[in-house]
């Protein structure tokens, strides 16, 4: 994953492994959009330098990510937030699916994550809001 020239804090090592976590789910509005697109960006949530930035990220696809790239109709959180967020929902909400998604999957999220998402440590039988997506995603694909 080719970085913009990130100012601020560094990506640490358990921060990169998280984003290739997230980048293996495919873009997270594709998916409520009912298709899977595996060409992904990380997305950050609330820019890179704040504390907890790198946590706080979204796998997307060009299209969702910056306007004027990827397939033509999607909407990019950049510069269309709210109407990003009017289809898709919130940002982080959106993060706490993938990290269910993840558990689901049987990924260990790192505490870090957990704890910037505000969430605990959940049983993956648990998230069952994705799961029916997931399982939908494997009898397609």
């Amino acid at each position: 994953m080719a970085s913009r020239g990130m100012k601020g804090r560094p990506v640490t090592v358990e921060q990169k492994r998280f984003h290739d976590q997230m980048a293996s789910l495919g873009c997270i509005a594709s998916w409520k959009d009912g298709f899977f697109d595996p060409m992904v960006s990380i997305h950050h949530i609330d820019g890179r330098t704040k504390p907890n930035a790198h946590w706080l990220v979204l796998p997307l696809s060009a299209g969702n990510h910056q306007h004027g790239t990827g397939a033509p109709g999607r909407i990019a959180v950049h510069p269309h937030k709210g109407q990003f967020e009017a289809r898709y929902g919130k940002q982080m909400d959106l993060l706490r699916e993938c990290i269910q998604m993840l558990l689901a999957r049987g990924v260990d999220v790192p505490e870090a994550e957990l704890e910037a998402a505000g969430m605990k440590k959940e049983n993956p039988a648990t998230a069952v809001t994705v799961l029916g997506a997931i399982q939908r995603y494997t009898e397609v694909y």
